[in-house]
């Protein structure tokens, strides 16, 4: 694992300035879940050919083409603890995602927790990434050029639906792509946990959003932390991408050496000084992040 990382002064600052953005909320009232499940996002700042809304496999989706063929397609599960989060507010990197790949993206408004306790989110999503390797050539892909991707919470069900479908028939999922994923039980210790505890996310915050994402049930269950997966043999090729200052960043790095010693091939990138969410946020870092990951995900596609 790195050493301890000190937090990048520019976000430093910008967090003094934002102070609402770098403070963990801890309870889910009904007031703070409509405000945090908003279906309206920031004003887009990347420009894509085509965007629209539908319903596939019985879920709601927003589809993103580019105006040029695609590359592929990724099927993209936002962040947001299980809990939060929708395809309007995480509307920013699904567009840098279809930017940076080229592929048409499927952004999955999956049920959310504790309304929708597991496994209902992570059925919407494997049931979305089913449809896509059926349908894909409607998108533009083919049944090869599928890939799932996702940030925190999407980053576990990404995972997660990878180990679903191992297995499961016809084409293989193309690649991975896990932006700083939760894949471990939340009550589990790491260095990072404790070092960078109350920076965007808390110790009692993602205790709350496993607890309200399990409903009571088995936190070691692999769909539900794939770090207890008996074996990673077989999954696709994946990207990890996670940030220095983020708590968790070092059960990604865990995750991303067993994919690698299970000969999963892995690339990795540990952006520094950077917390959690920082594509989410639009750091300058995210820029390098998407700088990996679009020239990975089309060379996984080729």
């Amino acid at each position: 694992m790195p050493d301890t990382a000190t937090l990048d002064p520019w976000v430093a600052e910008w967090f003094a300035a934002n102070p609402m953005f770098g403070q963990p909320f801890e309870e889910l009232s009904p007031e703070l879940l409509a405000l945090a499940r908003s279906p309206q996002g920031a004003p887009p700042v990347r420009e894509i050919a085509h965007v629209h809304d539908e319903t596939v496999a019985g879920v709601p989706v927003r589809v993103y083409r580019p105006a040029a063929p695609p590359t592929g397609v990724v099927v993209y599960f936002h962040g947001g603890g299980f809990c939060i989060g929708s395809i309007g507010l995480m509307d920013n990197v699904a567009r840098e995602l279809a930017h940076c790949t080229g592929a048409a993206v499927v952004s999955v408004e999956y049920r959310l927790a504790p309304e929708h306790p597991f496994p209902a989110g992570l059925d919407d999503c494997e049931a979305v990434t089913r449809w896509a390797l059926e349908h894909a050539g409607e998108l533009g892909g083919t049944p090869e050029r599928v890939a799932v991707a996702g940030e925190s919470a999407g980053g576990n069900l990404s995972a997660a639906v990878a180990l679903r479908r191992r297995g499961a028939g016809g084409a293989p999922l193309a690649a991975q792509v896990l932006i700083y994923p939760a894949v471990d039980d939340a009550h589990a210790a790491y260095e990072s946990r404790a070092s960078f505890d109350g920076i965007v996310i808390s110790t009692k915050q993602r205790h709350l959003f496993h607890d309200a994402y399990t409903a009571g049930g088995d936190g070691r269950d692999p769909f539900v932390a794939p770090l207890y997966a008996e074996t990673l043999a077989g999954l696709p090729p994946a990207i990890v991408v996670v940030g220095g200052c983020d708590p968790l960043r070092d059960e990604g790095l865990r995750y991303a050496q067993r994919l690698r010693a299970e000969g999963v091939p892995v690339e990795e990138l540990c952006c520094e000084g950077q917390p959690h969410g920082f594509l989410n946020f639009g750091f300058p870092a995210a820029d390098d992040a998407y700088a990996r990951i679009g020239p990975f995900v089309r060379a996984a596609f080729a």
